[in-house]
């Protein structure tokens, strides 16, 4: 990696850099998602990171954002949960450790605030699946989503 990294705790304040990184990673390949509607972009980041129990960390590379988790928590009934909403890294560096490295300083921040469980969805035919697999996640074989249009 060689670069010094900061971690922390982000928010609203933050908003404007979160929004541009999102959309410089999600809107290319593979994921082509079509966020050309700014306003629902921002509608849809503060839904993440600007709720009660919302939970957002930064990767710094100096003062330059390079990775976001935007998660909220849920206390369920076998304990208090953090469920990753959207994870990403800066598209140009990943592959290099900094995704492995952010989640495992997400997992010692958490565990510090007694959460005990990480939850989160992933499309099982993109690279986020493998990552996830790498870093010790396992699929719920049980569970699916649905989905309805309407």
């Amino acid at each position: 990696m060689g670069m010094m990294l900061e971690f922390k705790e982000v928010g609203v304040n933050e908003i404007e850099e979160i929004q541009e990184l999102f959309y410089g990673v999600f809107t290319i390949e593979p994921w082509y998602d079509d966020w050309s509607n700014e306003k629902q972009l921002r509608l849809y980041l503060m839904d993440l990171i600007g709720q009660k129990n919302s939970l957002t960390y930064g990767l710094y590379d100096g003062n330059r954002l390079i990775g976001i988790s935007m998660g909220h928590i849920k206390h369920w009934y076998s304990g208090v949960e953090y469920h990753i909403d959207e994870f990403l890294i800066r598209t140009d560096i990943q592959g290099n450790g900094f995704g492995t490295h952010f989640l495992s300083l997400i997992e010692d921040s958490i565990r510090k605030k007694g959460i005990t469980r990480v939850t989160l969805q992933t499309d099982s035919e993109l690279p986020a699946y493998e990552f996830y697999r790498k870093n010790d996640y396992y699929e719920i074989k049980e569970y699916v989503s649905f989905e309805k249009e309407l």
